[in-house]
């Protein structure tokens, strides 16, 4: 008997031990490989803004450009530059294009067809909120109000948040150029995060919607 319990013993520190790993894996082995994607994803968008032709055209939104760019990246590559003040000074990612599970271990990524940054429709950013970096675990601490940046070759364009709200993983209207309302044509430059919910759970789908409040001439670098 003795044997037995010190057998059954080893075995349960043996998968603890295994458990225990397994998660350091998943929150700093992913995030150290998420890291080494964007310092190679910072220096091809730096590379973009300085090649990529641009086109401007006035604002509607007063004083601001509306400034795109001629066509999106490759799947996987760099697309545009996510701030979040509330989140830190440091706080920045460079958005991949795509939501493929390979797209979203560089980091956020753009559904593809949504808008662009800056354009009139419904800009939708997916992204990790516990492993791979972990780039949107804090945006449950976003309120209404707070500013999200976008950075494009030319400027930064503000969004600020208009509210959150969880909803079911199969709740596709929340990426509509109208959210919510089929069929509808877009007439406002919206931005929606959508990231799992709760933590370590992607039973819900916890979504900050924002909205297009200016824009800031002359880019930093990536």
């Amino acid at each position: 008997m003795r044997t037995l319990m010190r057998g059954l013993g080893e075995l349960a520190a043996t998968a603890g031990l295994v458990l225990v790993l397994g998660v350091a894996y998943l929150v700093w082995g992913t995030g150290d490989h998420t890291r080494r994607q964007q310092a190679g994803l910072a220096d091809e968008l730096e590379r973009r803004w300085q090649a990529r032709h641009l086109t401007a055209t006035p604002s509607r939104r007063g004083g601001g450009g509306n400034v795109t760019e001629t066509a999106p990246p490759a799947p996987g590559g760099a697309f545009t530059l996510l701030r979040i003040p509330r989140l830190g000074a440091r706080y920045r990612y460079v958005v991949v294009e795509g939501v493929s599970p390979a797209d979203l271990r560089k980091g956020p990524g753009h559904y593809p067809g949504t808008a662009r940054p800056g354009e009139v429709g419904n800009m939708v950013v997916s992204g990790h909120r516990t492993t791979y970096g972990a780039p949107f675990r804090r945006v449950d601490e976003l309120v209404r109000g707070d500013e999200i940046h976008v950075g494009t070759a030319a400027g930064t364009h503000v969004y600020r948040v208009t509210g959150r709200r969880v909803v079911r993983p199969d709740a596709m209207e929340v990426i509509l150029p109208v959210p919510g309302r089929p069929g509808r044509a877009p007439r406002r430059r919206l931005l929606t995060l959508t990231t799992c919910h709760p933590e370590f759970s992607a039973a819900y789908r916890l979504v900050v919607s924002a909205e297009h409040a200016g824009f800031r001439a002359g880019r930093g670098a990536a």
